[in-house]
């Protein structure tokens, strides 16, 4: 893969852009043309820079297979192991933290850090080792969500569904599923829906894809929208997610993207 050389990237554009000028403007007087082009070579009147920004990575901390061995995390846990979810791989320490903040001292958090930092692991990971824990003590095989991440656009709860397809695959017993906008109440049209949006997908039996089957057995781990969520709290054929049997296992609410919310 070519290194990508940041000044000399810089000093391309910079040419490539200033003969564009100069053939779209061809000022028939030479002392105008002389004038033009000598303004645009000066130097900062096209580009500043170029600007670099050193960030250091981020710190790192224990592996998942250590906080299961350090009997922070469910001896379970290495059924999930997956590319998706690495045993051995380190993990950040500010997701090391909230992983520790949320399992062994039952605090609710806000994780503030950069793109790309992995913001999911940080509920993802307390999220699945309350449910290995009500695996092993038989409590698990209750429908009932568990646990509701909320998004502001139905995107962000797309790839997240994606994600947690390459997670649960080989652990069929958590259940999960997305009630947007785009679920469709009969079976037959939501699997249709799933091929189209998902082409490349396969759909697993643990991910529960249409209205009717996440009215009648809620998922474990249930994702929909802000939007969504309003009519959900209000129509009385949706209260079974909520009330009943069936909504006394509510655990986690994770507010992804939170800083985008406004309004009511």
């Amino acid at each position: 893969m070519s290194t990508l050389h940041p000044i000399e990237t810089m000093n391309h554009i910079r040419e490539t852009y200033l003969r564009y000028l100069k053939t779209i403007y061809p000022f028939q007087d030479p002392v105008l043309r002389a004038t033009f082009w000598q303004a645009l070579e000066e130097s900062g009147r096209l580009v500043n820079g170029p600007l670099l920004e050193s960030a250091p990575p981020f710190a790192h901390g224990r592996s998942i297979s250590r906080l299961v061995e350090e009997g922070i995390l469910h001896s379970n846990f290495h059924q999930l192991y997956s590319e998706a979810m690495p045993w051995e791989r380190a993990l950040y320490s500010h997701q090391e933290e909230a992983v520790t903040h949320v399992v062994q001292r039952n605090r609710n958090l806000i994780v503030a850090t950069g793109t790309g930092s992995g913001k999911t692991e940080t509920f993802l990971i307390p999220i699945l080792n309350h449910l290995l824990r009500e695996q092993a003590v038989g409590t698990l095989q209750l429908p009932g969500v568990r646990a509701l991440l909320l998004y502001p656009m139905n995107a962000l709860a797309n790839d997240q569904l994606r994600r947690l397809r390459r997670v649960l695959e080989n652990y069929p017993a958590i259940t999960f599923g997305r009630y947007t906008g785009e679920t469709e109440e009969d079976d037959n049209y939501a699997r249709v829906r799933f091929y189209e949006q998902f082409p490349n997908e396969q759909l697993l039996p643990n991910e529960l894809i249409s209205r009717r089957q996440i009215r009648a057995k809620p998922p474990h781990i249930l994702l929909t929208n802000y939007a969504m969520l309003e009519y959900l709290l209000l129509r009385p054929e949706d209260c079974e997610l909520f009330d009943g049997k069936t909504g006394k296992h509510w655990r986690f609410l994770v507010l992804d993207e939170a800083h985008v919310y406004d309004g009511a």
